[in-house]
């Protein structure tokens, strides 16, 4: 049994780190672990959510949501073996990075690219120079005036270019990444750290495919014999929904009734609105903003193809992917290294992605997804569409294929099963010692300090003695 502060989104927070967190700490509980889920308290979706009870510390079985700001005192009562660090490329991990830094624990890499969400904490509060500092140490080889093109503002592609990742992976007892290939290319860059690969779980063992889509097709009044394609999650730039939508075009122009679902929280950025009626799409495709898993689950299931088609990328494990995968959906992806581990068919061939060292039909037979050339987007997405529009077949084969698969790597049980593990060898680690920036690592008591200086007091010292 651990004892765990656990640093982490939570719901009703929009992530799907958050759902994860909140399905596992309680089976891990359950499991005998004593864990205590550090929040954001900032946020006001979570306030009343956070626990004021009083200290008896975290109890096997227990689950207590806390602010984080309670962690210091709580952690100088010496109650945590370990700290879990819940780290994704956004906002919402912003209240994070002071304590992975100083409290270094088990990192968990949801996205192993974090710039926009490290630069967006630094440049926003106008923390420019802690920003030059922490760029040129995370990337030593690189001209120190690259980071002026975020302090000026052009936080555009090249953050995927710069990662901004190196001081968390340094300064951590394990890192454990919920991607394969994330896992290979961090483990190649930093040969010297403890890097873990860790199965993300997600999805439902049961659930009825055709009442749940049924469901959905009817409140959208989607034709019965409709072909749906469709895209979940967050409806942004990355999903490539300007190219799919086109895409969709070209096909409908050849192929009869062909539906388009768009399910999630649009970017109005993109006006998704006027890129449907330029393209005149209007009767084709249905938008929708599912409120709850099961809700999101069945948008699903009213697919019949998913396009999951993320890039730019920052090696992500695509929550609705695995969740495509776990309701036997045919699904287009990206031909991308991260992903190399998956078996897919290339659309201008169909036959297996290279490389693939077997190319027999019966390998071009256990395929889960078919992928397409990032540099041949649109030729390649257009084909990949026509096909899977025409040859149900082929999508019912891939649906199979892919549920198998999520059965294999994906299920929650998998991924208990992992963190456990990784929580283990994390203990077993040494505390690292990294040079790192000193606003990294400061000293928590330096306003005290300062306070009393002219009084000639000593401050008490943690482990110093009552």
């Amino acid at each position: 049994m651990l004892r765990v502060a656990w640093f982490t989104p939570w719901p009703p927070q929009r992530s799907g780190i958050a759902g994860r967190s909140a399905e596992l700490v309680p089976i891990l509980a359950r499991r005998g672990h004593a864990i205590d889920v550090f929040l954001d308290d900032r946020d006001p979706v979570l306030a009343p959510l956070i626990s004021r009870a009083p200290d008896h510390g975290p109890a096997p079985g227990d689950v207590r949501p806390q602010s984080a700001h309670d962690f210091v005192w709580r952690q100088e009562q010496r109650q945590y073996d370990l700290c879990v660090y819940q780290i994704g490329n956004s906002r919402l991990h912003e209240f994070v990075w002071p304590y992975l830094f100083r409290w270094p624990g088990l990192v968990v890499l949801h996205d192993s690219r974090l710039h926009h969400a490290r630069g967006r904490a630094l440049l926003l509060n106008e923390r420019f120079d802690d920003y030059r500092a922490e760029f040129a140490w995370n990337h030593p080889g690189v001209g120190p005036d690259a980071a002026e093109l975020g302090v000026r503002g052009f936080d555009g592609a090249y953050y995927y270019q710069w990662p901004m990742r190196r001081a968390v992976i340094e300064s951590a007892r394990l890192v454990a990444s919920h991607s394969r290939g994330a896992t290979d290319e961090l483990r190649a860059e930093f040969p010297g750290r403890p890097i873990e690969y860790v199965a993300l779980g997600e999805g439902p063992l049961t659930f009825d495919l055709e009442a749940g889509g049924q469901r959905i097709r009817t409140r959208l009044a989607i034709p019965a014999k409709a072909v749906v394609f469709g895209v979940f999650g967050a409806l942004t730039r990355e999903k490539r929904l300007p190219e799919i939508l086109r895409s969709f075009a070209a096909t409908r122009a050849s192929v009869p009734n062909l539906c388009l679902l768009l399910a999630g929280r649009p970017d109005p950025r993109l006006d998704l609105d006027a890129q449907i009626a330029t393209l005149a799409l209007g009767d084709a495709v249905h938008r929708l903003q599912p409120d709850t898993d099961d809700e999101f689950n069945a948008a699903i299931a009213a697919a019949d193809v998913s396009l999951n088609l993320r890039w730019p990328t920052a090696l992500e494990t695509s929550g609705p992917l695995v969740l495509s995968l776990a309701l036997s959906r045919a699904t287009v992806i990206v031909d991308l290294a991260h992903q190399q581990h998956i078996p897919v068919l290339d659309p201008r061939t169909w036959r297996r992605h290279a490389p693939c060292e077997d190319v027999s039909p019966e390998a071009d037979a256990e395929a889960v997804a078919v992928a397409i050339d990032i540099l041949d987007e649109a030729h390649s997405l257009r084909l990949a569409m026509r096909r899977l529009a025409a040859d149900r077949p082929l999508r019912e084969m891939l649906g199979r294929n892919a549920r198998r698969f999520w059965e294999r790597e994906h299920t929650v049980e998998r991924m208990t099963g992992d963190y456990e593990r990784v929580m283990a060898q994390a203990l077993q680690q040494p505390i690292p010692v990294a040079d790192l920036p000193a606003h990294l690592r400061p000293d928590p008591a330096m306003f005290a300090r300062q306070v009393v200086q002219p009084f000639d007091v000593d401050l008490w010292e943690p482990g110093a003695g009552s």
